[in-house]
């Protein structure tokens, strides 16, 4: 079952995709109003802030970080407003992707599925974030082992999962599985504000990539 959108019609959409063509198509449509309609009062999407000041803690802003699922950008905003200077973002959507580059945060930009493996090198990174993007309708589990590989021992991948499907949808399990072979360290799976104008939460997860 989705989780609470408020009535936006984008959101209902979002939530009920059923494949990556949808996802695209949707994503280029709502790609002009994507911020209005959620930084706003009444969806309060906080994530962005929330996973940069995640960032900035664990990894300090120094490296190279990866923003997987960066949409129109916001995460790469509010990291390039902490100091960080070398982002790159991926997203599967062209119309987004635009709204991306006119942040002037990112050093690349491509276009990729995060549902099949992506193509950054292994170890490329020292930072792999990942906000929104593991929800309903999305992106599933077995993108983490991607974030992983992508991202050099010592290094953190920092994730947005929604809380309802933390455990539901195998994200949970998957982490567990990570840190059964060694890949990974479950730093933490903390319960944060997600859209706080419809009080949807999220797990904060901060894996350290052994």
């Amino acid at each position: 079952m989705a989780t609470n959108t408020g009535g936006n019609p984008y959101l209902d959409r979002a939530y009920a995709l059923t494949g990556t063509q949808d996802a695209r198509d949707l994503y280029d449509e709502w790609a002009g109003t994507y911020d209005a309609d959620l930084t706003g009062e009444a969806q309060g999407y906080v994530a962005p802030g929330r996973a940069a000041d995640t960032v900035a803690r664990v990894a300090g802003t120094g490296g190279a970080i990866l923003d997987a699922g960066c949409g129109t950008g916001l995460v790469g905003a509010e990291l390039a407003r902490r100091g960080a200077g070398t982002i790159d973002g991926v997203d599967l959507s062209p119309g987004m992707l635009e709204r991306a580059r006119a942040t002037g945060a990112y050093r690349d930009l491509d276009t990729a599925d995060l549902t099949a493996p992506f193509a950054a090198a292994d170890d490329a990174y020292d930072v792999v974030v990942c906000v929104g993007t593991l929800t309903h309708g999305h992106v599933g589990p077995s993108a983490l082992a991607e974030f992983v590989r992508a991202v050099r021992s010592g290094g953190y991948v920092v994730a947005t999962v929604l809380d309802d499907i933390w455990e539901a949808d195998g994200f949970r399990a998957e982490v567990d599985r990570l840190a059964a072979g060694e890949l990974v360290e479950m730093v933490s799976a903390e319960l944060e504000p997600y859209r706080s104008g419809q009080t949807v939460d999220c797990r904060m997860v901060v894996l350290r990539v052994r």
